[in-house]
């Protein structure tokens, strides 16, 4: 499933635009990528796990393939990109990022609003999420299926298996 339609959204301090990915966007969501998991992950996770989970080598190539075959999402304010995510049509939301100066402004939940409903046939949604992010899903009303560690290069981090099945959007 391909997200053609643009939505805006009045939030502080311009217009969030959510659009879908382009080729284009390829460098700059990489580089938000990097920052956002090196500041705004800072208080979970060690330096070492920090450059294991985004590491100072970016593959342009590879990231950009990897958004491939997914419903893959930004959301743009004043000209810059400030956010991304995507998911697959079966309900695995890969990604879901937010600029490390751009956190607590609704960027996330406009995001995962527009994911979630780009893949309505599935009957939930999962979700690997970081100890950092793990307060934002609960409060979107997913549960907690299992903690677990994930070995990324070499470096052992703790995150969530979490679901959402549809119909449990209380809190959302």
């Amino acid at each position: 499933m391909y997200y053609t339609e643009r939505i805006t959204a009045d939030t502080r301090p311009g217009t969030l635009e959510i659009r879908a990915y382009r080729p284009s966007d390829c460098e700059e969501t990489a580089r938000l990528f990097y920052d956002t998991v090196h500041t705004v992950n800072a208080a979970d996770y060690t330096a070492e796990q920090l450059d294991a989970w985004a590491g100072p080598d970016m593959d342009y190539d590879g990231w950009q393939c990897s958004f491939n075959g997914k419903t893959a999402l930004v959301a743009v304010r004043d000209g810059r990109i400030v956010g991304f995510g995507d998911i697959t049509s079966g309900g695995y939301l890969d990604r879901l990022y937010v600029h490390k100066d751009c956190q607590h402004q609704g960027i996330a939940s406009a995001l995962c609003d527009a994911l979630e409903a780009a893949c309505l046939e599935a009957g939930h949604v999962t979700v690997q999420a970081s100890v950092t992010a793990k307060p934002f899903f609960l409060g979107r009303g997913y549960r907690v299926e299992k903690e677990q560690e994930v070995i990324r290069r070499g470096m052992v981090l703790k995150n969530y298996r979490m679901e959402k099945v549809r119909g449990s959007d209380a809190g959302a």
